[in-house]
């Protein structure tokens, strides 16, 4: 998922000497928190509310309290937010078939928001309109259920038959997998697979929600102005640790502020809480007088320049590499915040992430860690690739950090004899501009957060065939890199996932080096997140999944 967030290191030094280096403890829910209005704001909305094509933790975060799937990732802090539970179902059901066929008993009595009982016809429309609106991952996440492969081919047509079975007597649904998947309950509990109702249309839904089953349900919704969400009048708490009963009455989330202004109205308690990271120059002031306001949590996340491999000048591997060898990554952690805020990085792995293991070959001594860059060796492979003088275009998004980031990186093109330049286009478009073939772009900035807890939400998703859709804004697959050997190794450790997930991640730790020498891009840094809240806001709680859960905060 896309996601922005920075802060510069001075002020990071204040922070932590306050001692808020990490995020503080929900607190047990009671009823005399209830009620009120909670003010979110963020300079811009993060485009379609529909649930199985919006791809960006901004509005994941607001999908995470409207709506369910059959299971979830729990709505808690901590390691535990990792952890699946029954949301929908009955109960997470155990493996059938060698862990091919999976049973799903639906609740009785839940409903929809606009008053509809939810059936196991609701359940197969919602996986089969999932390749009807081409979802993103689709052909990635999804692919592994039985008649996938007809209805990636022609999505209109999707039955998914003999995939997803409803037994309307029972009260059940069944999913048959062409493979066993240890990922599939994670796939499962992201806002692509929130059931929908059967009648919901085969298109974007652009800015009509779809009906909710969660405690709040989006009442309005203008990316230019705002967007609103009230109580769902059908909700009740079925299981409170997949989706427990919010707090507040309202959710009012405004966009289009500067993140300066965004800051003042927090201080001044007009606004609970920004999406967006405050200026640098506010830091200082912020971290002296509100330290009880600022969290700071770390995250499973990458800042990368993802390089299309197949047009020019990178679909020359040689340049790739002069790329990966003159990138400073010091000075990127440093125009992100500072190394209190982000941590160099080459591979495609996060640090601490399952399979990871520390490897960085573009660097100066190359070994675990980066150290400095290797110009030497950059420009022996620029000359090799024959690429001097090529054009290029930088293609960053207009928000926070990434235009000074767009910025350097066409500073270090032009060192190494391109002829860059930089075109910043608006935040709302950026992320499925880049993803289209049909746009031609070379390079870009990009960022990457976990969707779960597995090394194949980076390699799989990012990486592989399967999430290379040309022409399709859903190509999450930015450098169009598909090696059919690679591949194979995805496809097989997967199944290796299935029944030894210990060897499976040293595995994803192999493939993971091996991608990084194929060079599809350049990794800048791993970054850490920064929440800054008004004084009102109470029981911050923070998901590694969905970071600050909306329905759990109260405001005083």
């Amino acid at each position: 998922m896309t996601l922005r967030r920075w802060l510069h290191s001075s002020a990071l030094a204040l922070i932590a000497a306050s001692g808020l280096a990490a995020a503080t403890a929900g607190t047990a829910q009671a009823a005399d928190h209830m009620g009120g209005t909670l003010n979110l704001t963020g300079a811009a909305a993060a485009g379609t509310i529909d649930p199985q094509i919006n791809y960006t933790s901004q509005f994941w975060s607001v999908l995470f309290i409207t709506n369910d799937g059959l299971v979830a990732f729990k709505h808690v802090s901590g390691d535990a937010s990792n952890n699946i539970v029954a949301d929908l179902a009955t109960s997470v059901p155990a493996p059938q078939d060698g862990g091919k066929t999976y049973v799903f008993t639906l609740r009785k009595g839940v409903k929809f928001s606009n008053g509809q009982d939810i059936t196991p016809e609701d359940v197969v429309a919602t996986f089969q309109r999932i390749f009807k609106v081409s979802n993103p991952n689709a052909g990635s996440w999804y692919n592994v259920i039985v008649g996938s492969d007809a209805c990636l081919k022609t999505p209109a047509t999707c039955t998914l038959a003999g995939g997803v079975v409803a037994d309307d007597a029972a009260n059940t649904v069944t999913f048959h997998l062409t493979q066993p998947d240890s990922e599939f309950f994670y796939k499962l509990a992201t806002p692509f697979a929130d059931i929908v109702p059967a009648s919901t249309p085969a298109k974007d839904l652009g800015t009509t929600a779809a009906p909710a089953t969660g405690p709040y349900m989006i009442t309005s919704y203008d990316p230019q102005k705002n967007m609103i969400l009230k109580r769902n009048p059908y909700f009740k708490v079925w299981n409170k640790d997949a989706q427990p009963a919010g707090y507040v009455d309202e959710i009012n989330y405004t966009f289009g502020p500067k993140p300066e202004d965004e800051v003042t109205a927090i201080e001044n308690g007009q606004q609970d809480w920004m999406f967006d990271s405050p200026p640098s120059d506010r830091l200082p002031e912020m971290a002296s007088k509100y330290p009880s306001s600022i969290h700071i949590n770390p995250l499973f996340a990458i800042y990368y320049a993802p390089m299309n491999v197949n047009i020019a000048p990178f679909n020359n591997k040689d340049a790739r590499l002069a790329v990966n060898y003159a990138l400073n990554r010091r000075s990127a952690v440093n125009i992100y915040g500072g190394p209190r805020l982000a941590v160099p990085n080459c591979q495609v792995l996060p640090p601490g992430f399952p399979g990871y293991t520390a490897y960085c070959p573009y660097t100066k001594n190359p070994g675990t860690k980066w150290s400095a860059p290797d110009m030497d060796k950059a420009k022996a492979f620029m000359k090799a690739s024959g690429q001097a003088g090529a054009p290029v275009t930088v293609i960053a998004d207009d928000q926070n950090v990434d235009p000074a980031l767009g910025t350097y990186l066409v500073s270090v093109l032009n060192s190494l004899g391109f002829k860059a330049t930089l075109k910043v286009i608006s935040a709302n478009i950026q992320f499925t501009y880049i993803q289209n073939t049909k746009n031609n772009v070379q390079i870009s900035i990009s960022q990457w957060y976990q969707d779960y807890p597995a090394a194949s939400d980076f390699i799989n998703v990012l990486l592989s065939c399967g999430s290379f859709h040309p022409g399709s804004d859903a190509s999450i697959n930015i450098s169009g890199f598909c090696d059919k050997g690679i591949d194979a190794e995805i496809n097989k450790n997967l199944i290796t996932a299935v029944t030894d997930q210990k060897a499976a991640n040293a595995e994803w730790g192999k493939i993971d080096h091996e991608l990084t020498d194929q060079a599809p891009w350049a990794t800048m840094f791993t970054p850490k997140q920064l929440d800054f809240v008004s004084s009102r806001l109470k029981n911050f709680t923070f998901s590694d999944q969905f970071h600050m859960i909306y329905s759990q905060v109260w405001v005083q």
